[in-house]
C-alpha cells in the first residue's frame, strides 16, 4: 500500500514538472476518450497517464475560457 502511495505521488511530481506546452485539439481528444475509458474500467489507464490527461483537460478549458475567437478567427461571443 505505501509502494502505490509513492508511485503516485511520484506519477504526480513528475507531471508537475514536464513543461507546459501547447498542444494541438486532437490531444484534448484523446485525453477525453482516455478519460471517459478510465471511468469505465479501473485497471485499463495508469495513474500518470490519467493525471496528464485530467491536466491537458483543465488546461483546454481555461484557454477556451479565455479566447474571444475560434481557430477560424471567427468572434465566440
Amino acid at each position: 500500500m505505501m509502494a502505490v502511495r509513492v508511485a503516485c505521488i511520484v506519477a504526480v511530481l513528475v507531471v508537475a514538472v514536464l513543461p507546459a506546452s501547447a498542444e494541438d485539439r486532437s490531444v484534448l481528444v484523446n485525453c477525453k476518450a482516455t478519460v471517459e475509458r478510465a471511468s469505465k474500467s479501473a485497471t485499463a489507464v495508469s495513474e500518470a497517464e490519467l493525471t496528464r490527461c485530467r491536466q491537458v483537460i483543465r488546461e483546454w478549458a481555461l484557454r477556451d475560457a479565455r479566447m474571444t475567437v475560434d481557430e477560424l478567427g471567427r468572434p465566440i461571443r
